[in-house]
C-alpha cells in the first residue's frame, strides 16, 4: 500500500463489556477475572473470539442481559467491567 493512500480498514475500538449500549455487539477479547469466575463464564460461552450482544437491563441498569453462543446470560456491571471487547464501527 502506498504510504499516502487512505486506510480503508475499519477502526477497531477496545473497551469493557460494561460500555456497550443495548443492541450493541462486539467481539470478546479477554476476561480479567478470578479464574473460577472466568471459567464459569467460558462454560456459558464467553470465550475470546465470540461475538456478544448487549440486551436489556434490569431497572436501574444492573444486571444486564448479554446474548452469546445462542444463549442469554445476566451479568452485573462489576463483572462486565473486567471483560474486554473489540467493536468495529
Amino acid at each position: 500500500m502506498h504510504k499516502n493512500a487512505p486506510d480503508s480498514r475499519p477502526r477497531v475500538s477496545t473497551r469493557s463489556l460494561a460500555d456497550l449500549g443495548e443492541g450493541d455487539s462486539a467481539w470478546l477479547v479477554a476476561l480479567d477475572l478470578e479464574s473460577d469466575v472466568a471459567l464459569r463464564l467460558m462454560e456459558l460461552g464467553f470465550i475470546p473470539g465470540s461475538r456478544v450482544t448487549a440486551g436489556h437491563a434490569a431497572p436501574g441498569g444492573d444486571p444486564r442481559v448479554f446474548r452469546v453462543d445462542g444463549g442469554e446470560v445476566a451479568l452485573r456491571r462489576e463483572t462486565t467491567r473486567h471483560i474486554t471487547v473489540e467493536t468495529v464501527p
